[in-house]
């Protein structure tokens, strides 16, 4: 079993630390993660100048990109072999509902996911890492379970948000959908040094769509959530009234 291990908040944050420990002894692990913190960008891959690519005194291999650019270049060069599992984490935040589109550490987990690797990300619910030891313990017994499963040779792709509680590893855990937010707060307004405008991307707005069944609910309700991803965005649904209205064939 190999194991390649990435996040969004780069390669010193407390969370990959935690997730490298936690992981240990199931496999041989590789740690390629963004040299700084990349929060929300995405699965954007950095294609207007060349990459580079450290070693950290502990072994782990960092890239001056994005958490897309670390797994797609241990996929196509870095690694002497493809991983059998990605894992992508533990975040410093949620990553339940929209924010699953802006995420950073989904999108590390999903590059795997798109080589057809199977893969995981994992994030605490509450900001500040507070109670990080149990969410890695809850990162690890996820991750023996499901390298226990039959392998058809078909990738997946978990979202796991995990409850800042010292017995996050013994709540319960939810199978979930992707809830909803409201629209984000407005954007914070200042003037720098120069008097010139800039602006702040606002918090994100309150969840919409909470109810039962969705990650929020679940996280609010005490338990882990785990929901299953997939990269396909067409509608499916709507393929039937569109062909009609534009008069396409099928």
């Amino acid at each position: 079993m190999r194991i390649l291990i990435a996040n969004d908040d780069g390669y010193l944050a407390p969370g990959l630390a935690a997730l490298v420990r936690a992981i240990e002894g199931l496999g041989d692990i590789d740690v390629i993660a963004p040299e700084q913190n990349a929060s929300g960008t995405s699965n954007a891959l950095t294609l207007g100048r060349p990459l580079q690519v450290y070693q950290a005194a502990n072994g782990f291999q960092y890239v001056n990109g994005t958490p897309s650019d670390s797994v797609h270049l241990a996929m196509t060069g870095l690694l002497p072999q493809r991983p059998d599992l990605v894992l992508s984490g533990i975040n410093n935040g949620a990553n339940m509902g929209d924010d699953t589109l802006y995420s950073g550490t989904v999108a590390a987990a999903m590059e795997g996911f798109l080589f057809g690797i199977p893969a995981i990300a994992f994030s605490q619910v509450q900001r500040g890492w507070e109670h990080l030891d149990a969410a890695a313990r809850v990162a690890r017994s996820i991750v023996e379970q499901v390298i226990a499963l039959p392998v058809d040779g078909r990738p997946w792709l978990l979202n796991v948000n995990i409850p800042n509680r010292p017995d996050a590893d013994r709540l319960p855990r939810k199978l979930t959908r992707l809830g909803r937010r409201h629209a984000s707060e407005p954007a914070i307004r200042q003037t720098n040094p120069r008097g010139e405008t800039i602006y702040w991307i606002g918090p994100a707005g309150d969840a919409r769509e909470a109810g039962e069944g969705t990650d929020f609910h679940a996280t609010a309700c005490g338990c882990v959530s785990i929901t299953p991803l997939q990269v396909d965005l067409t509608d499916h649904a709507a393929l039937p009234a569109w062909r009609e209205a534009l008069g396409t064939v099928a």
